[in-house]
C-alpha cells in the first residue's frame, strides 16, 4: 500500500477482480438469478476502483519505461562489467574467461523455484560441460553466504560464484526486470507447479524477484553466445549453449593459421 508503483502486479490483480465482478453480476442479472437493483452494490464496491487502479497502473508503466530508458543509457559495457565482477576468491570474470570458456549462468533470486531447478540441471550436466572444456560460473543477486549454502546442497559449492546485488553484470548483459507475463503469466504458473512437484520448492527470496535470468557463453572477455529467457519459466539447454563454442565455423584467419 505504501509503494503501489513497485507492487503494481497486486494492483493489477485487484483491478481484474473489479472487472470480473461486474461481468459476473451482469451475467447473473441477465439470467434472472440476481435483481438489477443490486447494481448499486457493484457501483460502490467495484466500479469506483477502476479509476484509481487504472491511474496507478498507468503511472507504473510510465515509471518502468523511464527506468528502462535510463538503464539503457547508463548500462556499463560488457568488458567493464566482466572486469569488475569478482568471484568468491577475488578473481575477475574477465580473468576466468581468459583461462577457459565459461558458461555464465545469471540466476534469478535465490528463493525462486526455477533458480533451484537450474541448479539441479547444472549439477547433472556439469561433468559433460566440463569435459568439453567449458567452466561454469554462477551469478546471483543475493547474499553470497546464503548463496554458498544453497549451491552446496546441489554439490556446486566449489564453482566460481559472483554476488551482484546491484545487478551491474545483469544490466551489462542486457538482463532487465520482467513484465507481468514474464513473471506471473499462465506458462509461469503451470511450470511452477510442475517444478514444485519435482521437488524444487519456493524458498525465501534473496534478491530482486523481478529480475530476469539469462545464460551466456563467455570466452576471452567476449560474449560468444547468449540465451535471454522469454519468461522466468524458460528452460535453457545448457549443454547446447556450452557446445556452441566448439561448433562455431573457423574464420579465415583461423584457417590460415591452422
Amino acid at each position: 500500500a505504501t509503494a503501489p508503483l513497485r507492487h503494481w502486479p497486486i494492483v493489477l490483480v485487484g483491478l481484474l477482480g473489479k472487472l470480473f465482478g461486474p461481468i459476473g453480476f451482469a451475467a447473473a442479472a441477465l439470467g434472472g438469478q440476481l435483481p438489477w437493483t443490486w447494481a448499486w452494490t457493484i457501483l460502490a464496491n467495484d466500479l469506483v476502483w477502476w479509476a484509481p487502479f487504472g491511474l496507478i497502473l498507468a503511472a507504473a508503466r510510465r515509471q518502468a519505461v523511464g527506468s528502462r530508458a535510463t538503464s539503457e543509457r547508463s548500462r556499463p559495457s560488457v568488458s567493464l562489467a566482466l572486469r569488475m565482477a569478482r568471484c568468491q576468491n577475488g578473481e575477475s570474470l574477465l580473468s576466468l574467461s581468459r583461462r577457459q570458456p565459461r558458461l555464465v549462468v545469471c540466476l534469478r533470486h535465490l528463493g525462486c523455484t526455477f533458480c533451484r531447478e537450474s541448479l539441479a540441471d547444472l549439477a547433472d550436466l556439469r561433468p559433460e560441460i566440463e569435459r568439453a572444456g567449458t567452466g561454469i560460473v554462477l551469478v546471483h543477486p543475493g547474499d553470497d553466504e546464503r548463496a554458498a549454502a544453497l549451491f552446496a546442497t546441489y554439490g556446486l559449492a566449489d564453482l566460481p560464484r559472483l554476488a551482484d546485488p546491484q545487478r551491474v553484470l545483469y544490466q551489462a548483459l542486457g538482463l532487465a526486470r520482467g513484465s507481468f507475463l514474464q513473471l506471473l503469466g499462465p506458462r509461469v504458473i503451470w511450470r511452477t507447479a510442475a517444478a514444485t512437484l519435482r521437488g524444487h520448492f519456493l524458498g525465501r527470496r534473496g534478491g530482486d524477484a523481478g529480475q530476469m535470468p539469462g545464460v551466456f557463453l563467455v570466452e576471452d572477455g567476449r560474449v560468444v553466445e547468449a540465451f535471454h529467457h522469454r519468461d522466468v519459466a524458460d528452460k535453457p539447454d545448457y549443454r547446447a549453449i556450452a557446445s556452441r563454442l566448439h561448433r562455431r565455423p573457423e574464420s579465415g584467419a583461423d584457417r590460415a593459421s591452422g
